[in-house]
């Protein structure tokens, strides 16, 4: 942004009114003078940062995504462009072109004008920038449509990645669903159009034949950086030209008030003469209530906005909190979820308490699994209905529908893990005492696990009848077997991450340690495995395809990820994004759940907030994680299905109803109105 400004400063006398002469005076008079136009500005700028968290949260929630419909209209013409015109050169030049050139049409805009106080164009212009952003809200909510390079296989975000630094920039402050309409088109191209419409004297002819060969340039330039389609262009003329008629038409009402220099005159008399400025504000209260008691169309269609907004807002509110803590819990140590089920873990006044949640019912409260004696650092699992817990002397098993019955109680060391496996017809127990894996079935029978010789084994995970774990003596692999079966598969896995990513940990005095990688922790079922691997920098997150063989880095290899879980198409995590331990920003040194939808290889975080949470649990219809906000911890129970709350359909009821009336009373209102100027205007 100060770059741009720069330029603009400098590029002052080549788009200056012929007439006009430059001096050092106004640069410092037209912040008095046009300081509401600068706030506008300036509003639409920091507005966008908080838009697109709501943006991320609501895209997690709703999977709002029409990109295959814009994906089926228009195919592969923008991966055409890039191959043809694919080079190194170009993709630098246009990258920081894309980022530079925006900021000098938006703000130099506003300044070129404000500094030769050319004020019937600042009003416009600004106006025409503020309702270019306002309309183009509703699509970055609800029309999200990702960028090309994210959903076309071939095609490359060319700009995202051009350098580690420029890839965390756009990471941070893009949410890479905002395609449609394109701002980078909209905001230019409705400059464009006011300079068009509203310079009679063609006093600006130079800046306005740059700022159309500034949007012709940039067309090319989103398409070719792997950045947005061609209808997005289209959808940003549409608005542009939308939001130049909406300024013209709101200008003189909006300036009237918003006026600097009767604003600096109100403020003045508030200041000065408080007493007259609320006489005043009561007498316009006042004016307003008469003409609202008996409203024209205009005020009637005023009301339908007002009622179309607080049902919008509401309904965004609901749809990005959808996650909601599982209740009954005090301070949880611990969970466990399966489909239909979460087991907490509580630590209720120093008393360890398993608690058990009925996902399937929403208004259903936890009830306590009476039977099992605990611990507060006991091991345990569920599978299906069944729930097996240990402490120091024995393995208990329960059926979670039936919480007063223990099933079976077996002897049993504690041991360090302990999983629920598919043995064939009944489950089984596989744990881990002392570094070694035994097995159990839930009677207390021994168990063969089919295993070959190792050493101490340093971590364990299940899923359906495969068991997974990693061994001290090769703390790089994962080694996968079946119960009931003989053999293992050897998984070896690959955290290496690219030089210029390695350089910047080292810059940050935590360099990369490769050959001592460790495997901290493993998720995985029948067709991915995913792990977090111990570089001594970070922990990175690697994912394997077991069917291709193929694996990859599934996060940003820089910063920390922790606890991976997987399941019906999602992979899920817990992230300390753009963590930079030389220069540490608060809000990002608490952690984040993300996941990727692994059909469309798609990732978008699930929270963005200042509560740090960890360990995400992916099940059919739900997400688990833990959440400390401020010194309270809770389980977070996030529903994929996005539900209306209460109190959300008694305002959305009452605002349809509302609506109704209002409809019909204000399109009636219209009719009786156009009959009584066509009266007027044939009986002068």
């Amino acid at each position: 942004m100060i770059s741009a400004l720069a330029l603009g400063v400098i590029l002052l006398p080549v788009f200056k009114p012929p007439w006009a002469n430059i001096s050092l005076p106004p640069f410092v008079d037209f912040f008095r003078r046009y300081w509401v136009h600068i706030l506008i500005v300036f509003a639409i700028y920091n507005a966008k940062d908080a838009l697109d968290q709501i943006d991320r949260v609501l895209m997690a929630s709703t999977g709002l995504d029409m990109t295959p419909y814009v994906w089926a209209i228009e195919g592969n013409l923008a991966l055409w462009v890039q191959q043809t015109f694919l080079s190194p050169w170009l993709t630098t030049f246009l990258t920081h072109f894309y980022v530079a050139g925006f900021m000098f049409i938006c703000y130099v805009s506003i300044f070129y004008f404000a500094y030769f106080d050319d004020r019937w164009l600042a009003d416009r212009v600004t106006l025409s920038i503020a309702w270019v952003y306002i309309l183009a809200v509703p699509f970055y909510l609800f029309f999200n449509v990702r960028v090309t390079g994210d959903t076309i296989p071939e095609m490359q975000t060319l700009a995202y990645t051009l350098t580690p630094e420029i890839e965390d920039w756009f990471r941070r402050i893009d949410p890479f669903t905002n395609g449609m309409p394109s701002l980078h088109i909209g905001i230019p191209f409705a400059v464009w159009l006011c300079l068009t419409r509203f310079d009679d004297d063609r006093r600006w002819n130079r800046y306005r034949h740059t700022v159309f060969l500034y949007t012709v340039v940039t067309a090319f330039t989103i398409i070719y950086l792997g950045i947005h389609w061609f209808l997005d262009i289209i959808g940003g003329m549409l608005i542009a030209g939308a939001a130049v008629s909406l300024a013209d038409r709101t200008s003189n009402t909006w300036w009237k008030f918003f006026d600097e220099r009767t604003m600096n005159a109100r403020i003045v008399t508030v200041l000065t003469k408080p007493k007259d400025a609320f006489n005043f504000v009561k007498t316009k209260a006042k004016s307003t209530f008469v003409r609202y008691r008996s409203p024209t169309s205009r005020e009637t269609g005023r009301m339908a906005f007002v009622i179309l907004i607080i049902v919008s807002s509401v309904i965004t509110w609901d749809l990005t909190h959808s996650a909601l803590p599982a209740g009954g819990v005090e301070a949880p140590e611990g969970a466990a979820a399966v489909d239909g089920w979460l087991v907490t873990l509580d630590n209720q006044s120093g008393e360890a308490v398993l608690l058990v949640h009925n996902l399937s019912d929403s208004g259903s409260k936890p009830y306590e699994i009476t039977a099992v004696d605990v611990d507060i650092d006991a091991p345990y699992a569920i599978s299906g209905t069944t729930l097996v817990a240990a402490n120091s002397t024995h393995l208990s098993v329960v059926d979670v529908e039936q919480p007063e019955a223990l099933l079976h109680s077996n002897e049993m060391a504690q041991p360090d893990q302990l999983m629920l496996v598919d043995n064939g017809v009944n489950l089984a127990v596989v744990f881990v005492h002392e570094g070694v894996i035994q097995g159990m079935n839930l009677d207390g029978s021994s168990l063969s696990v089919p295993i070959e010789p190792f050493e101490s084994v340093i971590n364990l995970a299940s899923s359906g009848s495969e068991v997974a774990f990693v061994t001290s003596d090769k703390a790089s692999s994962v080694t996968i077997i079946q119960m009931g079966v003989i053999g293992q598969t050897e998984y070896f896995i690959n955290a290496t991450a690219d030089e210029e990513e390695d350089a910047i940990l080292e810059e940050w005095g935590t360099p990369v340690d490769m050959p001592n990688a460790s495997i901290v922790d493993i998720a995985f079922n029948r067709e991915y495995l995913a792990v977090t691997v111990n570089v001594s920098a970070t922990d990175r997150l690697v994912v394997y395809n077991r069917s291709t063989a193929m694996q990859w880095l599934g996060s940003n290899p820089k910063y920390h990820v922790s606890d991976p879980s997987i399941g019906n198409g999602i992979l899920a995590w817990a992230a300390r994004d753009f963590y930079n331990p030389l220069a540490p920003r608060d809000e990002y040194i608490d952690r984040e759940i993300y996941f990727t939808t692994l059909g469309t290889n798609t990732t978008q975080p699930l929270t963005i907030d200042k509560n740090d949470q960890w360990s995400p649990q992916v099940l059919e219809n739900h997400l688990v994680y833990f959440q400390l906000e401020g010194e309270v911890v809770s389980v977070e129970i996030h529903s994929w299905e996005p539900e209306l709350r209460l109190y959300s359909s008694v305002i959305l009821q009452l605002g349809v109803v509302l609506a109704v009336f209002i409809v019909f009373f204000n399109t009636w209102q219209r009719q009786g109105e156009r009959r009584s100027e066509r009266i007027e205007s044939s009986h002068p």
